[in-house]
Parts: C-alpha cells; sequence; structure tokens
C-alpha cells in the first residue's frame, strides 16, 4: 500500500477537518462478512454504498494511525493500485454505484479502520471507517505445585534469570566502566599537576628570599684603598 505524502496530508486534512465532510454525499462502509471473528488467510469483503457514481477511493489506517492508499475505482470500474503488492492482495471493483473491495486473505498487516473516499464538487467525502481486527487471544496463567527433591521444596513458580535484563545489566556496567574510567585518570592527572604546580612554586619562593637586604635601606659600599 503506498503511502504518498501528498495524497497523505489531503487525507489527513481530511480526518482532522470536521468542515471538510460533505452533507449532501451519502456513504457507507459495510462488511458482508462478519468481520468479528476474523481470522488469518479469510476473505475479507468490504462494500461502499454511495448516491453518486464518480469514483471511490479505498483507504487503510493501521493500528499505528498511518494512512496507506490501496486503490482508486472509477466509474467505469477502472482500479489504479498504489504499489504491486496492494494490485495481488486486492480486489476492487464497482457495480451499481456501490465500491467493493476485498481482502484475499487477511494478515496482522491488514488489521485497523477501513475508509471509502470520495471526490465530489472539489471536496473529499469520507464515509465512517469500518473496524477489521483480529481477535485477542489470551493465554491462562499456568501454576505448578512446589515439588519436593531430597528433602528440599522446590517452587518451579520462582522467577529465572531474564537473560535479556541480565544482558542489559552487562552493558550498563560496561557504559560505566567507559565514562568513570577516564573520569578518575583525569582526576589523578590533574591532581599530580596542581601538586607539581605547588613545589615548583615553592622552590621559586624560596630562591628569591636567599637574597639578603643592606642595613637602613642602603646598598652597601666597599672600603677604598689609598693610592
Amino acid at each position: 500500500m503506498d503511502t504518498s505524502p501528498a495524497l497523505l496530508l489531503l487525507l489527513t486534512l481530511g480526518f482532522c477537518c470536521p468542515g471538510i465532510y460533505g452533507q449532501s454525499l451519502q456513504i457507507r462502509v459495510r462488511s458482508p462478512t462478519d468481520v468479528t471473528h476474523l481470522q488469518v488467510g479469510q476473505r475479507l469483503e468490504l462494500e461502499c454504498q454511495t448516491d453518486n457514481n464518480r469514483g471511490a477511493f479505498w483507504i487503510h489506517k493501521d493500528k499505528r494511525g498511518t494512512l496507506h492508499f490501496i486503490v482508486f475505482i472509477s466509474s467505469t470500474s477502472r482500479t489504479t493500485f498504489g504499489n504491486q503488492r496492494a494490485a495481488t492482495h486486492f480486489e476492487a471493483s464497482n457495480y451499481n454505484k456501490n465500491y467493493y473491495l476485498v481482502v484475499k486473505s487477511f494478515t496482522p498487516q491488514d488489521e485497523g479502520n477501513y475508509f471509502c473516499v470520495m471526490n465530489f464538487n472539489q471536496m473529499l467525502y469520507f464515509s465512517p471507517g469500518q473496524p477489521a481486527f483480529l481477535p485477542a487471544t489470551t493465554v491462562a496463567p499456568t501454576t505448578c505445585e512446589p515439588t519436593t527433591k531430597g528433602g528440599i521444596t522446590e517452587d518451579p513458580n520462582l522467577k529465572t534469570p531474564d537473560p535479556e535484563r541480565r544482558m542489559q545489566e552487562v552493558l550498563n556496567f560496561s557504559c560505566h566502566i567507559f565514562i568513570w574510567v577516564p573520569l578518575a585518570g583525569a582526576c589523578v592527572l590533574l591532581l599530580i599537576a596542581l601538586v607539581i604546580t605547588l613545589v615548583l612554586c615553592r622552590k621559586t619562593r624560596r630562591r628569591r628570599c636567599r637574597c639578603k637586604r643592606p642595613a637602613q635601606g642602603k646598598p652597601p659600599t666597599k672600603p677604598r684603598t689609598p693610592n
């Protein structure tokens, strides 16, 4: 099914803006077959009933809310599918102002809502959505009785270590190593540089303080020898 940006933008505006729905054109989608108990591989038939024969689009909105263009059916029953998969996976036809869509073999990818869209007087008219979902399967939890082995009672309901969780813990530990080891090394180097700087400063200060200052601030004079 195709998801071209221009068409999907136009369809999104139709779903979001109530004013784009027409009042003079009636569109209704129904399924002649029972859609409450769909099974994988089942044939699903959808019918779009209208009061105008101007061609219709079939649109699929999947479980994630993404719109997919399936097919356009003209008034002369000419079909234009969105892609090759849609052409082989769906059947489309037109008869007496009714537009039909058939899913040949229903799959989980086909779950969602199906809409019939018509373009009339430069306005888009949307039908109510026809839901088509596979029945939810629930598995009843099983409980096991504790077994005694060698005088020790073993409870089979105890949780076993989750491999994915264990792998995540290993990855987190590795990340911590890559983060903290370089950081600790940088701190050690910074500390060593600080100690070296303090030692050099003290040595320089001692060298400057070795010179004796003259008394009363006058420089010493050498005694003159007579000629």
